[in-house]
């Protein structure tokens, strides 16, 4: 009978426990409704203590391995299809979302949280791309920089234009069967080949359908998605000196979907919230209709 006791009195403690570790977190999380000069300012010293260690190590294990120059410039719009800009214009969006949500948090004013936080991710490429300068092996690209401003442009505008993010900018991937033919260029395992193998990216523009039908009646969370990738591609232009690298069927793709807005999953919790935020930035498979020069494809299920 007391080991019974002790059994439910345990149970209990351990429930009330979670219960109040839930509620503490859950305060944590909530954005301050006023500035919080502490949180404000664990945020400006975490940043630039992560900017300042990952150019550090940039510098250190990535560009140490090729020669420096003087610095220049270099034209590589024409380039993987333009999918590696497409890469500057997510990463700028969502490292730009991250700094404007995390002032928010600190209860920094919008104001503010626009030009000090969504500016975050067009600063801190803008520098990689000045290192990218001083490297023989690479170049100031003008294009890379042109979108990264768009991938800020992105979220600002939508901030002033409805105050939210009506459009989502999201990523899928899945592995191809190019990566095994240029490993060097397209990565040797799943984690390279998700930064690299272009042929396996897309990068949707997912717009909320309630957010602009408020009037109809439609699930707060279903979103409809357009797709951008590309396929067949090996070198960053078309190969026609090696027959083995050459591939004719170097094409864009155009895709229509459906997506969930996780944002928009109702919770009370601040802690499932932020998890929903960092998941967001990944577009849920759904079927989709392809559209590419050659063909219309239907996917039954694609990511």
């Amino acid at each position: 009978m007391v080991f019974k006791q002790f059994k439910y009195l345990s149970i209990f403690v351990l429930i009330s426990s979670f219960s109040f570790s839930q509620t503490k977190l859950d305060s944590f999380l909530t954005p301050s409704d006023t500035l919080n000069k502490s949180r404000r300012n664990a945020v400006v010293i975490t940043e630039a203590s992560l900017a300042g260690a990952t150019l550090v190590g940039l510098n250190q294990l990535w560009y140490s391995d090729f020669d420096r120059s003087k610095f220049h410039t270099i034209n590589d719009n024409n380039e993987w299809l333009q999918m590696d800009k497409m890469g500057h214009v997510f990463t700028s969006y969502q490292v730009g979302k991250f700094g404007a949500q995390v002032l928010k948090w600190s209860g920094v004013s919008k104001k503010d949280q626009l030009i000090y936080g969504a500016t975050l991710g067009f600063g801190f490429l803008t520098t990689v791309e000045i290192l990218d300068g001083f490297s023989q092996e690479w170049g100031f690209s003008w294009g890379d920089i042109a979108s990264n401003a768009a991938g800020t442009s992105l979220y600002v505008g939508q901030e002033l234009l409805w105050n939210e993010q009506r459009i989502n900018l999201k990523f899928s991937f899945h592995q191809t069967k190019y990566a095994s033919q240029s490993p060097n260029k397209l990565g040797e395992h799943f984690l390279e080949q998700v930064l690299k193998d272009y042929n396996g990216q897309t990068y949707w523009l997912s717009a909320n359908l309630h957010a602009f039908f408020k009037d109809i009646k439609i699930p707060k969370w279903l979103n409809i998605a357009l797709g951008y990738s590309a396929d067949g591609m090996l070198q960053g232009v078309k190969d026609v000196d090696n027959s083995l690298l050459t591939n004719k069927n170097r094409q864009r793709q155009f895709y229509l979907s459906f997506d969930v807005n996780l944002n928009k999953i109702r919770t009370n919790s601040r802690f499932l919230k932020s998890v929903f935020n960092i998941f967001n930035v990944i577009k849920v498979p759904f079927p989709a209709i392809e559209f590419n020069k050659n063909s219309c494809v239907f996917h039954l299920l694609y990511y």
